[in-house]
């Protein structure tokens, strides 16, 4: 923030070497905190979050981005955020008030993405590109989307990075039912699922549970803290056990 001249037990690891010579005399540097965060969403709104039970996993992902944008203008923090499926649909840039919080979220709830698929490592390229001061990251995703994982390092060593998979029942159980024609939402590939079958029914289990555990290994690896939301359940308590958890460590 400013500079004083040197006295007695300064610490001299901090003198400024450059305002020194030009005075003639030592002078050190004077830190103040920076208190004023700022809080950067990244919003996967590709196609496949428009699937769910009870309700889509698309809406279940902007609700929990708008309590997190109330949460930042509370605090009198700066929120900002990115929409993206297999391109940038948005980039929204960090601002401080309601109006700019609510703006936000109406671009959530308004979005009508071009693209369908998911492109995640293109976000994170955007955001190390764009957002220079360390910052808290929020990834609001189903994950469904290919492993990051040069680019996750990268994010996680310049900024403070949590990942908020959001998951519907259906991703983890298939129904025990007849034949089923399913289609791929993102890349329009069709299959038949035998809904009737124990075994086809395991091997989505596992096929589904390994993907998940392989994301989930893998952010820790990278000290990204991962938080799970279920469609249908309701995410403040769980989003409030997840901080006062961060808060006390």
């Amino acid at each position: 923030a400013e500079v004083s001249e040197y006295v007695e037990g300064d610490d001299t690891r901090q003198i400024d070497w450059n305002v020194s010579s030009r005075m003639a005399s030592p002078y050190t540097k004077i830190f103040r905190e920076e208190r004023e965060l700022i809080l950067f969403l990244l919003v996967d709104v590709s196609a496949s979050l428009g699937i769910g039970t009870e309700e889509s996993k698309r809406d279940l992902a902007v609700f929990v981005a708008g309590l997190l944008a109330a949460a930042a203008v509370r605090n009198s923090d700066r929120v900002g955020g990115l929409l993206f499926s297999d391109r940038i649909e948005k980039w929204i840039p960090a601002r401080k008030g309601r109006r700019h919080a609510a703006r936000l979220v109406q671009d959530l709830l308004t979005a009508e993405p071009v693209g369908r698929g998911s492109d995640l490592p293109a976000a994170i390229r955007t955001v190390l590109e764009s957002m220079k001061r360390r910052g808290i990251c929020m990834i609001i995703s189903d994950f469904r989307t290919p492993v990051v994982w040069k680019e996750m390092s990268l994010l996680a060593r310049r900024h403070d990075v949590i990942a908020l998979m959001i998951v519907d029942p259906l991703d983890e159980e298939f129904p025990a039912r007849g034949l089923v024609e399913l289609q791929d939402v993102e890349s329009g590939d069709m299959i038949v699922a035998a809904g009737y079958s124990p075994r086809f029914r395991r091997m989505y289990r596992e096929y589904f549970g390994d993907l998940q555990r392989e994301w989930e290994e893998g952010l820790r690896k990278r000290n990204v803290e991962v938080l799970k939301l279920v469609t249908g359940e309701d995410p403040p308590p769980r989003l409030i056990s997840f901080f006062e958890r961060r808060r006390r460590r």
